[in-house]
C-alpha cells in the first residue's frame, strides 16, 4: 500500500524542521528560511500533526528535539541532501548533449587518463563527464557508473570488461642515485608498493640477484607515494611504465639498465551490462583503447 501525496509531508514542513532542529531555535531557522518565526512553527505543528508524533520539547522558552525528532533527524536531512545533490546535478546538465560517468584508478587517472581526457572531449562535444577515484570492486549500479578502469583480471559481476593493455614494470631512480655506468648501487634502498609484497623478490630472482634484498627497504601504500618518493631520490622502485611517461620525458626518472617484467594482471574497461549498448560508454571504450601507447 502505497501513501498518497496527501500523507507525504511538505518539502517545505522538512526544511523547517531541519532547519530549527540545527539551530535549536524556531527564530533562527525563519531567518535562514527568510520566514516569520509563527510561519515556522505553524509548519512544525502541522509536520507534528501529520506524523503523529511530537518532534520538539519546550523547556524554559528553549526548543530541543524529543526522541522521535531525534529518531527522525538523520533521514530527514539525508533526504533533503539528495534533493540538494538531484537540484544540483540537473543545473549542472543545462546544455549538455550528454553525460558520462567514469570510475578510474587513482594513480593511473591522474598520471595516464587526465592528460588525455581532453581528446575525448574534444571528439565529443557538449559531453559532461564526472570522473571518479575507485580502487577494487564495487557495485556500479549504486555509484551511478558507465564505465570503469580497472586493474586484475577480466572479470567483474553484472559487467562486461575489454582488454585496455598489460602492465608493464621498470626499475627506476632518481638520475643522482644512478651511477656513471649507468648501475644502482648496492646499498642504496629498494622501494616497494605494499599491495605488491613480491614484486622486488621475484625481479631479483628473474635476474639471478640477491634475492634477500628484495624484502628490504621503504614501504608505500599509493603509487602516487612510491612514485613521488622515487623522484625524491629515497631508492629504486618498481614503476609500471603507464604512471611515469611524465617523468621519464622530464628527465625526473631514468631506467635502470635490466629487463623489465609484465605482471600476470591487467587493465580492462568495464562497462555495466545494462550499459553496454549504450553508445557513450561504448564511444569512451574505443577512444581510450586507442590512447594505449600515445605519447
Amino acid at each position: 500500500m502505497k501513501l498518497s501525496r496527501s500523507q507525504m509531508p511538505d518539502l517545505s514542513a522538512l526544511q523547517a524542521f531541519e532547519a530549527a532542529a540545527r539551530h535549536g531555535s524556531f527564530t533562527r531557522a525563519a531567518v535562514e528560511l527568510n520566514l516569520t518565526q509563527s510561519a515556522i512553527s505553524r509548519q512544525i505543528k502541522e509536520l507534528e500533526a501529520q506524523l503523529g508524533v511530537a518532534l520538539f520539547e519546550r523547556i524554559r522558552q528553549r526548543i530541543v528535539l524529543s526522541s522521535a525528532g531525534e529518531q527522525l533527524r538523520p533521514e530527514i536531512e539525508s533526504l533533503l541532501a539528495g534533493l540538494e545533490h538531484l537540484t544540483l546535478r540537473a543545473a549542472s546538465r543545462r546544455d549538455v548533449t550528454g553525460h558520462l560517468a567514469v570510475a578510474t584508478l587513482p594513480t593511473f587517472g591522474s598520471r595516464w587518463l587526465m592528460p588525455r581526457l581532453p581528446n575525448f572531449l574534444a571528439e565529443h562535444p557538449g559531453i559532461q563527464i564526472s570522473v571518479l577515484s575507485r580502487d577494487g570492486h564495487f557495485d556500479l549500479a549504486e555509484a551511478s557508473v558507465d564505465v570503469a578502469i580497472h586493474y586484475g583480471k577480466p572479470a567483474w559481476p553484472g559487467a562486461t570488461c575489454a582488454y585496455l593493455c598489460a602492465e608493464t614494470v621498470l626499475p627506476v631512480a632518481a638520475p643522482g642515485l644512478i651511477g656513471a655506468d649507468g648501475t644502482f648501487p648496492d646499498a642504496a634502498p629498494l622501494l616497494h608498493m605494499q599491495s605488491r609484497p613480491m614484486q622486488w623478490p621475484e625481479w631479483l630472482t628473474a635476474n639471478g640477484q640477491d634475492v634477500v634484498r628484495g624484502f628490504q627497504g621503504h614501504r608505500f601504500d599509493q603509487f602516487s607515494l612510491l612514485i613521488e618518493a622515487t623522484v625524491a631520490g629515497l631508492g629504486m622502485a618498481l614503476l609500471p611504465s603507464y604512471l611515469i611517461e611524465r617523468e621519464i620525458r622530464q628527465g625526473l626518472l631514468r631506467i635502470i639498465p635490466g629487463p623489465p617484467s609484465v605482471t600476470d594482471a591487467a587493465y580492462y574497461v568495464v562497462i555495466p551490462d545494462e550499459r553496454v549498448s549504450d553508445p557513450l560508454p561504448s564511444a569512451f571504450r574505443n577512444w581510450v583503447t586507442g590512447q594505449v601507447g600515445s605519447g
